[in-house]
């Protein structure tokens, strides 16, 4: 067996102008472009509304009505965020989330001071005609009782807030939902229950999977955000069980898990789903997955690789969101297309926008094969070879220049034969990256790092002397490649971007494998092949 080692391995993590960047996003937390304005006089707040549970539970909201004028109908986000958790005024400037300043921000974002966090601006929804009711979950800010994260009882409550909602005198009978995140998430288990007067949701990037999608993607376990998130979580609302001591007590996929995942084949209410290419360390999964998945037979999805609230709160998104609440909730009808597909060449710089009508576009594979000095082949190796690395000091390398433009739109399919020099567990991490004249080509990613790769996966196997077959499966993205330009396969034992949070992908931490070294095996009997979805562009 012919063993090749370091010709064909490298240090993907260590790239150059990381110094630079990390001077860009000190600058943008000094000051991040955040652009807020006073509550107009034309929106009037009720505070504190008390909402009853069927239990009898009180949970409360905000609610921004037009000043004048009838019934309308009622945007509702739920969250355990704190509703009250506002921008305040503090001289000539206003005091933000900290997440405005700690995630690097992509553009400015203008947001009103009654902006809570990931929700809908009722500056900017009031006057289009909407009620915005802005709820304490369970157990959070200052409704009572005790809450449980992603519950089926969560979304029990979300149910009678929508039909509460409903039945109020300011209320014209329909209510959408529209929210980030996790106002993204509490949309869709609530959808699946069916609420009689739910016309509509918008979950802006969500996940729908908590084990797959964000404590351990492919079975790699995510110590990094997961764990701060759910450590405020614990500190700020009244939530049992605690998620995080339940995440780190279950490192399988088991019935607990399943029953965190909302029931997507239920949802029939009309969707406008966001899949952001940006997120794969968080939400890019799930949006995709909830598209592909619900019942509903009124569902579009769109697509962009920028910041999250930058794209959320710009007059081009509000503009899709209004024209699809407007129809589902007035009857005003819309044009909107089935996919709004955006393919970047950089992340900075949009290549294309058009409008599809399925996900993933239509197109072709490009069959591609792993050979142990390092290429990727459109031929399979003749003979059996493999490549072997440390699994925390370096990672394989696999290159291939592109002959033709090519756009690769969807999911990017690995399968690796994978031995280790002793028997146990490894974690994988695969990662696409764009080189154009020799330079890495960034692009964005979660938590606001903007020197991402392509796309990632992550898979985890026990395995010992004798190969084993390993498929990964990397996060939908859309992306353009002219010819001449490289793309590199890595595969390594520990993530492949860097976690130093002034030039890394902090606070995104995955657990490395344990310290071995790892052999891929290519050859007749090895089939190492990446499945690349190349887009139809001759139409």
């Amino acid at each position: 067996m012919r063993l090749r080692s370091v010709p064909a391995t490298d240090r993907p993590w260590r790239r150059r102008g990381a110094a630079a960047y990390a001077v860009t996003r000190v600058r943008r937390a000094v000051r991040p472009p955040i652009v807020v304005t006073p509550l107009g006089p034309e929106v009037r707040k009720l505070e504190d509304v008390a909402i009853p549970m069927r239990d009898g539970t009180i949970l409360r909201a905000n609610v921004y009505l037009p000043r004048d004028g009838g019934p309308v109908p009622a945007l509702l986000c739920a969250h355990p965020y704190g509703k009250d958790a506002l921008p305040r005024s503090r001289g000539r400037g206003w005091r933000i989330n900290p997440q405005f300043r700690i995630l690097r921000q992509t553009g400015p974002v203008r947001i009103s001071d009654e902006t809570s966090w990931e929700a809908p601006d009722p500056a900017q929804w009031v006057p289009r005609g909407y009620a915005v009711v802005n709820l304490d979950l369970r157990g959070a800010g200052r409704s009572d009782g005790v809450g449980s994260l992603l519950s089926d009882a969560e979304a029990q409550d979300v149910y009678d807030a929508t039909e509460w909602i409903a039945r109020q005198d300011w209320c014209s009978g329909g209510v959408g939902m529209l929210g980030v995140s996790y106002l993204a998430i509490s949309q869709y288990k609530a959808a699946a229950l069916r609420p009689p007067h739910l016309r509509a949701i918008v979950p802006w990037e969500g996940f729908t999977d908590a084990y797959d999608d964000f404590f351990y993607p492919g079975g790699v376990r995510e110590v990094g955000f997961s764990r701060l998130w759910t450590t405020v979580m614990r500190r700020s609302t009244r939530m049992s069980p605690d998620l995080g001591r339940e995440a780190a007590a279950r490192p399988d996929d088991d019935a607990w898990w399943r029953s965190l995942a909302p029931d997507l084949a239920r949802i029939q209410t009309p969707m406008l789903v966001c899949g952001s290419f940006s997120d794969a360390n968080l939400h890019t999964r799930g949006s995709f997955r909830a598209f592909a998945e619900t019942s509903s037979a009124d569902r579009h999805l769109y697509t962009h690789r920028t910041g999250k609230w930058a794209a959320f709160y710009s007059q081009e998104a509000m503009a899709v969101q209004q024209a699809f609440l407007d129809a589902h909730l007035k009857g005003i009808p819309a044009d909107l297309p089935r996919v709004r597909l955006e393919v970047r060449d950089r992340g900075d710089r949009i290549h294309d926008v058009r409008h599809e009508q399925s996900w993933p576009p239509r197109g072709r594979l490009l069959t591609l094969h792993l050979r142990a000095d390092g290429r990727l082949s459109p031929s399979p190796a003749e003979a059996e070879a493999s490549l072997e690395f440390p699994s925390r000091r370096r990672a394989a390398r696999f290159s291939w220049t592109f002959a033709d433009d090519t756009e690769v739109t969807g999911e990017v399919r690995l399968r690796l034969w994978v031995s280790a020099a002793s028997d146990g567990p490894v974690s994988l991490f695969a990662g696409l990256s764009k080189w154009t004249g020799g330079e890495f080509v960034p692009f964005e990613g979660s938590y606001g790092f903007g020197r991402d790769l392509v796309t990632t996966g992550f898979g985890r196997a026990v395995v010992g002397r004798q190969p084993r077959e390993v498929e990964i499966t990397l996060a939908p993205s859309a992306t353009f490649f002219r010819a001449g330009d490289e793309m590199r396969l890595h595969v390594g034992g520990r993530q492949l971007s860097p976690r130093n949070p002034l030039w890394g992908g902090f606070p995104a931490l995955y657990r490395s494998s344990r310290r071995v070294q790892i052999r891929l095996h290519s050859g007749p009997e090895h089939a190492q092949v990446l499945e690349l979805p190349v887009a139809d562009r001759g139409r």
